[in-house]
């Protein structure tokens, strides 16, 4: 039995919005595949939990009015990944979170509660933010929305209101982030399943129209500092430039300038950046023959 102060069911956005206001200290309870295990461990024994669970209007992949990709909150990793819509303009996320745990968790996980942790190891996390992502919330006030690099705001906080009674609902790709762009992503980890990432590394190109042009270029990881992060040096150095091994290096080496690892009992601050050097080489020589260009 788990030690909890009580369990508040929502129904729909509404109801969830209301009873984060009525309950603004109560943790909000998705697919519980990290909550749960917390709650077990006894780190949250007697809080209030709001399921959001039962909300079906929070699942699945559209495209809205505007053409940007919506991802409902509580899309489970599964889906994404099997998702037509993503496979057709965002395969690299479908990969990504491909890698989360185990396919058990990878069902019943989801979106929203990867990215509303707060963690920069979430699977999820350095392609959402090399690919613009738009994090929505609604609260009283209506919704809000705010880039996914607002968003995280310290190791494990996001920028959620309770007290306006705010839920995470959807996260949005834009159109001008997704169309003609392709990406690869990197996860280094001691294992291949069951790992919590040593680095992530994510990168996505748009070629010109011959293909022997880089016109957009954006790289991010998670684990390279507190927070998701990208490298705008390195996004900068590879833009308008011709692919080659020359110039993979030259990437590759700059992201030293915007990153800041840490060392901890996974890996030391060398080794981080050891591989994430070797990292986005790698991915954006892969991202430019995924775009058609000549890797």
């Amino acid at each position: 039995m788990y030690d909890m102060k009580a369990l508040y069911e929502a129904r729909s956005v509404g109801e969830a919005v209301a009873l984060r206001l009525e309950h603004p200290q109560a943790k909000i309870l998705a697919g519980g595949s990290d909550v749960l295990v917390q709650l077990r461990e006894g780190r949250l024994a007697g809080m209030e939990f709001i399921s959001i669970y039962g909300i079906d209007a929070l699942r699945g992949v559209t495209i809205d009015e505007d053409e940007n990709i919506r991802i409902g909150s509580l899309t489970s990793f599964s889906h994404i990944t099997r998702d037509p819509i993503i496979q057709k303009y965002c395969n690299v996320l479908g990969e990504a979170v491909d890698q989360v745990g185990s396919p058990q968790i990878r069902n019943i996980g989801t979106i929203g509660g990867n990215t509303c942790n707060g963690v920069t190891s979430a699977d999820s996390a350095s392609t959402l933010h090399a690919w613009e992502a738009i994090i929505e919330l609604t609260g009283k006030d209506g919704i809000r929305r705010l880039p996914i690099k607002d968003f995280y705001i310290k190791a494990g906080t996001v920028d959620i209101k309770p007290e306006n009674g705010e839920i995470q609902t959807a996260i949005l790709i834009p159109k001008e982030s997704y169309e003609n762009t392709y990406g690869h992503y990197i996860k280094y980890g001691m294992r291949n399943a069951m790992e919590i990432a040593t680095l992530g590394c994510s990168v996505n190109v748009r070629l010109s129209e011959d293909k022997s042009i880089i016109e957009r270029c954006r790289i991010a990881y998670g684990v390279a500092g507190p927070v998701p992060m990208r490298c705008p040096t390195s996004e900068a150095l590879a833009t308008g430039q011709r692919p080659s091994a020359e110039l993979y290096e030259a990437f590759a080496k700059s992201v030293i300038s915007d990153i800041n690892p840490r060392n901890s009992w996974r890996s030391s601050k060398a080794f981080r950046q050891h591989i994430a050097v070797e990292m986005a080489g790698k991915c954006l020589e892969e991202a430019v023959r995924r775009a058609g260009g000549e890797a």
